[in-house]
């Protein structure tokens, strides 16, 4: 009896955390927000639409090669029974991933522009990856095209305008009435906002970085937050198919 009590305390404190951080992540857009977005639209619309096709088209494949690439292995599903021991060894995957980002910040950053271009896609592939372990810790085929799109959206939640991410949540919370109507191919996914969003996003962060003698101490912290803060994520919207029947 009191391992019950145990799981029904651990799931009634996910619980609450996932209701408080709902309640945070759902809000309008302030006026910092959509003056940052206003200023970043209008830097975009400065760049020849020829230089958005081929950052689109990197992005999509980079993401697409993450995501759908043969040669990335895909790890099976976690057999457990209770939500405490699924969410123990998420936590561990997010402290091994923090620690590989913010070391591969480090060395990027220390690196000067060069080296620090080169950090975009290599902290792209790690967030990437722990998005597929956490998936998979919490019991989910990652091997399925719907419970891979899910990452995205999970990553487009967490690297977007406040906006942006109000639109993703409610899509995320009518998960399973959305994957009735998913598209035929992943490439109708819509690639171009994804990248501005992702990219708009990183600007301020990641720019410091590039700058010889401090980007090693910017870049390691700083790929150490981020990678916190979509793990953290993506543990409240896995909670969210958790408890989908009390939300």
């Amino acid at each position: 009896m009191p391992q019950f009590l145990s799981i029904a305390l651990y799931d009634d404190i996910a619980s609450a955390e996932l209701n408080a951080w709902l309640t945070k992540t759902r809000k309008r857009p302030g006026f910092v927000d959509r003056l940052t977005k206003s200023t970043q639209e209008g830097i975009n619309s400065l760049i020849p639409e020829k230089v958005h096709q081929v950052i689109t088209y990197a992005i999509e494949k980079m993401v697409k090669g993450v995501l759908f690439g043969t040669k990335y292995i895909t790890p099976s599903p976690f057999l457990a029974s209770t939500l405490e021991e699924k969410e123990n060894k998420v936590k561990k995957i997010i402290k091994l991933y923090q620690n590989t980002a913010s070391a591969e910040g480090a060395i990027t950053g220390a690196g000067g522009i060069l080296l620090g271009l080169a950090d975009f896609p290599a902290f792209l592939t790690i967030k990437m990856k722990m998005l597929f372990e956490i998936a998979a810790a919490y019991g989910y085929d990652v091997k399925k095209f719907e419970e891979r799109l899910y990452l995205l959206y999970i990553f487009k939640l967490t690297f977007s305008s406040q906006g942006k991410r109000n639109q993703t949540l409610a899509l995320l919370e009518n998960w399973d009435e959305y994957i009735t109507k998913l598209p035929a191919d992943v490439s109708d996914f819509d690639w171009r906002d994804f990248q501005l969003e992702y990219r708009d996003y990183l600007d301020l962060v990641k720019l410091a970085q590039l700058i010889p003698i401090i980007g090693a101490g910017v870049g390691a912290i700083a790929n150490y937050k981020l990678a916190n803060k979509l793990g953290q994520n993506a543990i409240q919207c896995y909670r969210l198919r958790h408890f989908d029947w009390q939300i």
